[in-house]
């Protein structure tokens, strides 16, 4: 079993809030290049899972998935099955016409998302890693949140869009992330992936620390053996925009949700690991 460790917090910066932000990311909904990239041209953004402002610990991932929106055959989820607002909810004929009143129910949805319908297939394996911190996504003394380099559903899985598609949501999307950071208390971040370290140092000119991790290492009975990678910083600004406080990032290259192999007991060493990089550390 893995103890908590309690986080101190800290008050968040006040100039701007999620619902403004959300309201932005409405407007950016009707504009040809991002509608042409890929997204679901009905769904909310949703740059958050969770509420940032009541969360001291967030994981990052690349982009919301369909699931959020649609079933298993692609149908759009409805009523109690639903878990974020569309044009369809909110009674739009397009996102040109959304209001602050809409931005208002959309932010609501994000910030109640773990306490309403939250798609617990994909998170609850997040949630056990950093168990260790003292916080969780779903109800407890300490809050985290979720975080998405683009805050917009795609019809297609990331790996499928083209390289076009990537960088038009990525350019998109560059300012939504350091903005909700800058608004929120997080202290740190755990980047859920190879692939989400990657955008993200790309995005942000941020460079971590590599480590290699044989306790993670995935065996495969035929084939190379997949190494295990750590990865490691501390950022105060992110974008330009400054922080006012010391961020941890952390990341690891697997994908907990998806990678082939990926055992309990890796997970495990993965789970100790961010706990162990938050225990005593001058950021806390």
């Amino acid at each position: 079993m893995i103890q908590r460790t309690a986080l101190r917090l800290a008050p968040p910066p006040q100039e701007t809030s999620l619902q403004d932000e959300i309201y932005s990311l409405l407007r950016d909904m009707s504009d040809p290049g991002l509608m042409n990239a890929g997204i679901i041209p009905w769904s909310s953004p949703v740059p958050v899972f969770g509420d940032p402002a009541e969360s001291i610990v967030a994981t990052v991932g690349l982009n919301p998935s369909n699931r959020e929106f649609v079933d298993q055959d692609g149908h759009e989820l409805l009523d109690g099955a639903r878990r974020f607002h569309t044009l369809k909810s909110l009674q739009l004929h397009s996102w040109a016409h959304a209001n602050r009143k809409d931005a208002e129910k959309v932010t609501q949805a994000c910030r109640s998302y773990f306490q309403t319908n939250p798609y617990d297939l994909w998170f609850k394996a997040l949630d056990r890693l950093i168990q260790g911190t003292g916080a969780s996504f779903y109800p407890s003394a300490r809050a985290a949140c979720h975080l998405d380099l683009v805050p917009f559903a795609t019809k297609e899985k990331w790996t499928s869009l083209s390289t076009f598609q990537r960088a038009t949501l990525l350019r998109c999307s560059c300012n939504a992330l350091p903005r909700l950071l800058s608004m929120s208390r997080i202290r740190m971040l755990l980047l859920n992936g190879a692939t989400v370290v990657r955008e993200v140092q790309n995005a942000f000119q941020m460079r971590l620390t590599v480590t290699t991790m044989p306790t993670w290492k995935l065996r495969r009975e035929s084939g190379e053996h997949i190494q295990g990678v750590a990865y490691t910083g501390v950022i105060s600004s992110i974008a330009g925009l400054p922080l006012r406080r010391k961020i941890t990032v952390l990341g690891y290259n697997h994908n907990i949700q998806s990678s082939f192999g990926v055992t309990r007991q890796v997970r495990t060493e993965i789970a100790r690991w961010v706990m162990d990089r938050t225990q005593g550390g001058e950021n806390w």
